[in-house]
């Protein structure tokens, strides 16, 4: 579902959509661990194309992220246990029930404790150059 700048603004619930989602796996010179399946499901689209939300699912494994300065995403873990590894080797855990935020220009690695499936809000602002 997206909205377009014709359409009405309109609420989106981010129900579990019946049809199956985008299939992905890590790229292979960024992994770390295993090789997970990734599902995403892009439910909500803005009409500038800056924001996107949906549902994301992902097998046990691990692998390294680099996001752009302009890029932020807000997760809430609704189940499963991932753990965020900062290139300082500190970590931080979030597990169902709880949400984080990756800040933009953030470079650690990712890493799937157990199943997860999580709701994702990523925002990506032009950078000016």
């Amino acid at each position: 579902m997206s909205s377009h700048a014709s359409d009405k603004p309109r609420i989106v619930r981010l129900d579990q959509p019946a049809q199956p989602g985008v299939i992905d796996h890590p790229r292979p010179d960024r992994l770390e661990q295993g090789n997970p399946r990734r599902e995403t499901w892009s439910l909500y689209e803005s009409a500038d194309g800056q924001m996107t939300a949906g549902i994301w699912a992902c097998e046990v494994g691990r692998w390294r992220i680099v996001f752009p300065a302009g890029k932020d995403e807000y997760f809430f873990v609704l189940e499963g246990h991932v753990r965020l590894h900062d290139r300082e080797g500190g970590l931080v855990d979030v597990q169902a029930g709880q949400g984080g935020v990756i800040p933009g220009g953030f470079e650690g690695a990712f890493e799937v404790i157990s199943p997860v499936r999580k709701h994702f809000v990523v925002v990506e602002r032009p950078q000016k150059s």
